[in-house]
């Protein structure tokens, strides 16, 4: 008889194949159905028509990101609060957007600057989620799209990539390999570059930030902290900076912890913070090892690395690992317990959280954790 994994145990569990199989590391993330309201049909039309004036283009593109993309909802998890003795948890559900995650956020935000500064195609590397968020962007904006994959990486996202009219390149090596493929196919074809750590980092921050001034119009203040699942960084790192921008306007009146989580001993910045080191440095890529639950985290190279362990930092924030199995389990608990079927990976922030809150009791407050996946 086996007994199921409580959401604190952050034992790492033997990696086996049969985990590998135990669930589609895209469950929790699918696009909406349909994608864009009908009722913005006209507005993609003419985002999409090269023959009309850049005006009316840029125009109809920000009616659409600004209806379809963000302003997601924040809901208190009570039921998740009793189970793990922690009062005024909030879940941010970034599931609402269209593709399914907060992906779209960038995604939309880079392909309206490719359009206003006059590039007719963007390239990225992913391995599913930006990907889709890209295809779909880039079709609304009547831009060519050119995704870089591992060649070894399969998703059922590559159907949904190609769907909305872009093309996929499959290139050897990991992912780190392939955002330097499409890195070199950027410049080579002198087409937008959204691979994260290029020029256009700060249009990702900005737009990540969008997040934070998302909490503030619910709460009114920061809360006492914020968790977020990392990978390569941006997301934590983009949320920390917006509520910079907050407190220097006098919006709020504190700087919220950021907590980052992220797969046992497979990612930089919670190596990091956890070694106590200088700087987010690399991991020796032969000890990273890959299943369909920590995919969407692990990195031996955490390209935006730095800025989110300076934010975790700044902010007195802290960081800790999850196995696979305690994600499993905490994302059982939200789809049975909150009726959301959230990603996995997606549950690395809150178990840091509630981790911390095993080791030493928080303080009675607001916290808040970033999810991603979409509503039962």
């Amino acid at each position: 008889m086996t007994t199921e994994p409580t959401a604190g145990d952050d034992r790492p569990e033997p990696q086996t194949a049969e985990l590998e199989l135990v669930i589609d590391p895209l469950d929790g993330a699918r696009s909406r159905t349909p994608v864009i309201a009908s009722e913005l049909r006209e507005q993609r039309r003419a985002a999409s028509d090269s023959s009309l004036a850049l005006e009316e283009r840029l125009e109809a593109f920000e009616d659409i990101m600004d209806s379809e993309v963000g302003d997601t909802s924040l809901s208190r998890a009570r039921n998740v609060e009793r189970e793990v003795g922690l009062r005024q948890i909030y879940l941010k559900f970034e599931g609402g957007n269209p593709t399914g995650t907060q992906k779209d956020r960038i995604a939309f935000a880079q392909a309206m600057d490719a359009l206003r500064r006059g590039f007719d195609a963007i390239t990225l590397a992913t391995c599913g989620n930006y990907g889709a968020a890209m295809a779909l962007a880039a079709s609304v904006g009547g831009l060519r799209c050119e995704v870089f994959v591992p060649e070894r990486f399969q998703t059922k996202r590559f159907k949904e990539i190609e769907s909305f009219g872009a093309t996929i390149h499959r290139t050897p090596g990991d992912y780190e390999a392939t955002v330097e493929h499409s890195k070199r196919y950027a410049e080579e074809h002198e087409v937008y570059d959204a691979n994260p750590g290029g020029n256009n980092l700060s249009q990702q921050l900005i737009a990540y930030g969008e997040i934070a001034n998302e909490i503030y119009d619910e709460l009114r203040d920061a809360p006492a902290a914020v968790a977020v699942s990392v990978s390569n960084g941006t997301t934590i790192a983009g949320i920390y900076k917006g509520f910079v921008r907050l407190h220097r306007r006098g919006k709020i009146s504190r700087l919220p912890k950021m907590i980052a989580g992220s797969s046992f001993n497979k990612n930089p910045i919670v190596s990091g913070f956890l070694t106590n080191a200088e700087r987010c440095d690399d991991l020796r890529p032969e000890k990273v090892r890959e299943t369909a639950v920590n995919e969407p985290l692990i990195n031996w190279h955490s390209i935006d690395g730095d800025a989110a362990l300076e934010a975790i930092r700044a902010s007195d924030g802290w960081a800790g690992h999850a196995s696979d199995r305690t994600m499993l389990s905490l994302s059982r608990l939200l789809r049975e317990q909150q009726g959301l079927n959230v990603l996995p990976a997606a549950t690395a922030g809150l178990h840091a959280l509630i981790s911390q809150h095993k080791k030493q009791p928080l303080t009675g407050d607001r916290y808040v954790v970033v999810l991603t996946g979409r509503k039962l």
